[in-house]
């Protein structure tokens, strides 16, 4: 039960320090929705959604104005769209992206996603057809969200997928040339994907979820921030548990709020993702936060420490806070979207490979990072297999959003605009990696991945 004094203290952070529910995501299961003729498929997902979630953006503003909790995104994950288009004898996918963007819109979320493919052992025809889709699917279509997943701890790394994936991204790219390749922004390759993330781009309803779900990803990076002000100085013992207590009061709040959309949806409550999900804004940052441990810029000697400690922290206090947090929880580090690493990357105190090294910590991985446009299909293959490899060894989630914008260089700077923000364009390792990524076949499992 949350007391007056925590209430209080809850209305302080929201007023001060950028609180917020970042999103309140409904996953949908599409599996009754295949059919063998697109059409009649196409329409049975339009027609899904737009029952399932004709109330889910009119409860969460009811829910917002009545507790005074902002609540940033509504938004919907789906099945793996290669899943429910697997019976279609469909060429091109793109129509199921469309009335996915079409039943989005009529029921007003922010974004869907879902427009998916599990390929880390290989894959169907329906995978192949759907990443090929990819492409004009995203360009076309508004707040559709696509991922891939190319290899999990338990099968390793599928470099057929990861090669295809390069090119995949630069004819996203190309396609949305016009908006600096906007495209990619809606696009993920994962390592160990999970079935409950509330976040996009990467959100999909997997499998093994119930027919229809609320997931609620909270936030609260300035929060944090705030708290370690009061702390300067003490070592990080108390760093540490500073941390874990704003966590677990940024986490009961989103369990207070997932509760209360899943009653009055009439929807069974899923996770609560306690990912701190920075934005543009001033002090809403995870890049200030390693700051305020005393790094002189996000980047230097000690952030990746500074990162786990974080991430172990957070995580730490959210799952005393509730007894379902999952998703991916943790700490992200997406470039355009968070002002410090704005920052911290134009200056030059963040690099791609600093970027890497921080991933190895923390909630997923490379995310919303602009490159110069000529970079090649190969050496994007080549950055994607390096982060699936630190996912896949360490049995953890990691993803690529990476933006080759078409006629950018290093030293540019691309403006998304909104919670995906500015982009400056980061260089990248000139020498090849064509020959190894056209190696194929696949990268095998690890050692300790036997463990029946």
């Amino acid at each position: 039960m949350i007391n007056r004094f925590e209430m209080e203290e809850t209305m302080h952070m929201i007023d001060s320090e950028h609180l917020d529910i970042r999103t309140i995501t409904m996953g949908i299961s599409l599996l009754d929705c295949a059919s063998s003729d697109i059409n009649i498929s196409s329409e049975k997902i339009y027609d899904k959604i737009c029952k399932k979630a004709e109330n889910l953006v009119s409860t969460g503003e009811s829910i917002e104005r009545e507790l005074g909790i902002p609540i940033i995104n509504k938004r919907i994950s789906v099945t793996p769209i290669s899943l429910v288009a697997a019976s279609s004898d469909a060429k091109s996918y793109v129509p199921y992206a469309k009335a996915l963007d079409r039943a989005g819109k009529q029921v007003g979320v922010n974004f869907l996603g879902g427009f998916s493919a599990l390929v880390h052992k290989g894959f169907t025809t329906a995978d192949k057809i759907l990443i090929d889709s990819i492409p004009e699917a995203l360009s076309t279509t508004d707040i559709v969200c696509s991922s891939v997943n190319v290899g999990n701890t338990k099968s390793g790394i599928n470099m057929d997928a990861v090669a295809l994936m390069g090119k995949t991204i630069k004819t996203a790219a190309e396609l949305s040339k016009n908006q600096d390749g906007f495209a990619c922004a809606k696009l993920v390759v994962f390592c160990n994907s999970v079935e409950d993330n509330p976040f996009m781009a990467g959100a999909f309803h997997g499998v093994g979820e119930p027919d229809c779900v609320i997931n609620v990803g909270v936030s609260g990076p300035g929060v944090v921030k705030h708290a370690l002000e009061k702390v300067k100085g003490c070592d990080f013992g108390v760093v540490s548990e500073t941390i874990k207590k704003t966590a677990f009061k940024v986490t009961r709040m989103g369990q207070l709020v997932a509760l209360e959309a899943s009653k009055r949806l009439g929807v069974p409550f899923g996770i609560v993702d306690l990912s701190l999900a920075p934005t543009p804004a001033v002090g809403d940052s995870v890049a200030y936060i390693l700051e305020e441990m005393g790094l002189e810029k996000c980047g230097t000697h000690g952030t990746t420490a500074a990162l786990a400690l974080l991430n172990d922290a957070v995580k730490k206090g959210g799952v005393f806070a509730s007894s379902y947090v999952g998703g991916l929880s943790g700490a992200f580090i997406p470039v355009s979207e968070d002002a410090g690493m704005i920052s911290a990357a134009k200056c030059g105190a963040l690099s791609l490979d600093k970027l890497e090294a921080m991933t190895c910590v923390c909630s997923v991985g490379l995310d919303m990072i602009v490159i110069p446009g000529d970079t090649s299909a190969s050496t994007i293959s080549a950055i994607i297999a390096d982060e699936a490899a630190i996912g896949m060894i360490n049995n953890k989630t990691t993803a690529v959003r990476i933006i080759p914008a078409p006629g950018k260089k290093v030293g540019d700077v691309v403006e998304f605009g909104g919670l995906l923000g500015t982009g400056p364009v980061m260089a990248v390792n000139d020498a090849s990696s064509e020959e190894f990524v056209k190696r194929g076949g696949r990268i095998p499992a690890p050692i300790h991945s036997l463990r029946n």
